[in-house]
């Protein structure tokens, strides 16, 4: 949970207050209030987002103002209405709408804002713009039915910490001002650090799986009751047998002898110099097979070893996760069937290829949009019907828990590397910015995991925005998506009206998935993660681009990850990572038919 501080006044002030790190700082520019700021915003840390609070302002002073101070956020707080928003949006800043609620508020009157905001904030009704230090009945929020996040404002002290944590609501942040002041727009700097220390103990949020199996309100396991026993199986023996001692020791002899790990962190020189910054790519193009997908092949393969399963299935689009797993049951000489889109059999036929030779068996998926899936419904169907013997190998954070929790932590040895070998290119672990494209999501979590925590990393994730986010040819998830149930997964899921699954598309098979693991779901409703959207066009130009400027082929997937280039600013000192999560050599039949070679 975000904390914003607001009416900061006093140039020393702020500095003080600067040091707890709040996530924003709020200055108002209304002439009427007492806390009315008209000085000189001291240089702040670049984790504190400022946010401008404006009362009905014209469009120019609140440009001006932006301009002005490099504000981050705008806060209205007036009767401005959804044209108005409409208008601001159109500037590349982020928009708080203010409502002042009382026991008879209507929530519908948001209803009108909810494309043209970023977030509401809801405060105490009084007789002036702005709280007056009482908070309201917190209760009625129980109706709040939308899933815009919201700051909570209005006489918020640290005993009513305790209170807005038990309502269980979905409070993006605190919005805190005259309860911890020693005068108007003066804060009391020792009473703020005790509210740090209290909101951190006890309203930390957590962006990994709880004991029941969700991130926040996605997750857990909506199985039918045939496949119960072989996901129990797997619940109640994973965590224990993973921590064995011989396990890991033979994952990481694995990984490290087989697999090629740890795969090299590489400064992209010229990639740097273009966009005047410090790009570093996570090389799991390197790995063994060509992409992440063999860490968590390795792991669930010994995992499948150690439950007595001598059959293995699994499921693939890009078919990099087929080839892992073939490439896995022939180290082991274990069975394999991998089920695979009809159309994906056709635009990877090399990947397919690969399979066979490994000794798998590719079958094909004919029903839906014959792509990642329908597979995965095979592929399910298959293990209800043969669940002594089989164990399912799902490619991706996506399915019933346990599996989004255990794909995420065998992959996550991609951010455990990128914070040692930065430490050691850097002088220090942590990157300003994570990168990493995100179908189901497997290689963003693994690229994520170490940092999930720590909010000074921002993270981006990259979906498929195919022919266009609204042409009814995408697979862009966070933006089309509602929540949903998919393959034994509450998430964010692309659902018509009536709860219909969509038809995704993308270019890249890896990313033509209807939904998202409940894992990224949970950092886009929480927005610890930026979740952008890249065309097949902008993705295709980055593959080409990446090849002819670094001399690295990437997979279509991850050629979507670098298109955020070139639609977000770095600043010249920042540390960006992107994760190389494939390379391009299973695509090079849609390369060649893209541009004509």
């Amino acid at each position: 949970m975000k904390l914003k501080i607001c009416g900061m006044k006093y140039p020393e002030n702020i500095v003080e207050v600067s040091k707890q790190h709040p996530d924003y700082l709020g200055f108002i520019f209304y002439e009427k209030s007492t806390r009315y700021f008209n000085g000189e915003i001291p240089e702040l840390p670049k984790s504190i987002k400022k946010v401008g609070v404006f009362v009905d302002a014209p469009w120019e002073e609140i440009i001006s103002k932006i301009d002005q101070y490099d504000l981050d956020i705008v806060q209205l707080h007036g009767n401005e209405t959804p044209e108005f928003c409409k208008l601001l949006q159109q500037t590349p800043i982020e928009i708080i709408k203010v409502f002042s609620v009382n026991d008879d508020f209507n929530f519908e009157v948001l209803a009108p804002y909810e494309a043209v905001c970023d977030y509401f904030l809801f405060d105490t009704k009084g007789k002036l713009p702005g709280g007056n230090g009482i908070p309201f009945n917190w209760k009625i929020l129980k109706k709040y039915n939308s899933a815009k996040p919201f700051f909570l404002s209005g006489g918020i002290g640290i005993e009513e910490i305790d209170k807005i944590k038990k309502m269980n609501l979905p409070v993006h942040g605190i919005d805190v001002n005259s309860k911890f002041e020693t005068g108007p727009g003066l804060k009391n700097a020792s009473a703020i650090r005790e509210l740090f220390l209290h909101k951190n103990n006890i309203m930390r949020t957590t962006y990994n799986v709880n004991e029941k199996g969700f991130y926040g309100n996605f997750g857990g396991a909506f199985i039918p009751e045939m496949l119960y026993p072989n996901v129990e199986e797997l619940r109640q023996n994973y965590l224990q047998i993973t921590a064995e001692p011989s396990f890991q020791q033979e994952f990481s002899n694995l990984l490290k002898d087989y697999v090629g790990r740890p795969t090299p962190l590489y400064f992209a020189e010229r990639l740097s110099k273009e966009y005047n910054t410090k790009i570093y790519l996570k090389r799991e193009d390197l790995c063994h097979t060509g992409a992440h997908k063999v860490n968590n092949t390795i792991g669930q393969i010994l995992l499948a070893k150690r439950l007595g399963k001598t059959r293995i299935i699994a499921e693939t689009g890009a078919g990099q996760h087929g080839v892992a797993t073939a490439t896995v049951c022939a180290l082991m000489g274990l069975e394999c069937i991998v089920y695979m889109g009809e159309i994906d059999i056709r635009r990877q036929a090399p990947n397919v290829a690969r399979m066979k030779m490994l000794g798998a068996e590719v079958r094909p998926a004919t029903s839906g949009s014959k792509t990642l899936k329908d597979a995965t419904n095979e592929a399910i169907r298959d293990w209800i019907n043969n669940p002594e013997n089989t164990y399912y190998i799902i490619g991706s954070v996506v399915g019933p828990h346990p599996y989004p929790d255990m794909v995420a932590r065998f992959q996550s040895v991609i951010s455990a590397e990128i914070k040692s070998q930065l430490l050691e290119k850097e002088g220090r672990e942590n990157p300003d910015y994570v990168i990493a494209c995100v179908g189901g999501g497997s290689n963003a979590a693994g690229a994520f995991y170490h940092f999930l925590d720590d909010d000074q990393v921002n993270l981006i994730a990259v979906e498929a925005a195919g022919k266009g986010i609204h042409s009814g040819e995408s697979a862009a998830t966070s933006a089309l998506g509602k929540i949903g149930i998919i393959h034994g997964s509450k998430t964010l899921l692309m659902q018509t009206d009536d709860g219909q699954i969509t038809e995704p598309y993308s270019i890249s098979a890896g990313l033509d998935y209807p939904g998202v693991g409940p894992m990224h779901a949970h950092l886009y409703e929480t927005k610890r993660a930026e979740f952008l959207s890249i065309t097949d066009d902008e993705a295709m130009h980055w593959g080409l681009k990446l090849s002819q400027l670094e001399g690295i082929i990437p997979a279509i997937e991850t050629a979507h990850a670098f298109a955020v280039l070139d639609n977000k600013k770095f600043e010249p000192t920042d540390i960006v990572v992107i994760n190389l999560s494939g390379r391009g050599d299973k695509d090079l039949n849609t390369y060649i038919d893209y541009f004509k070679f």
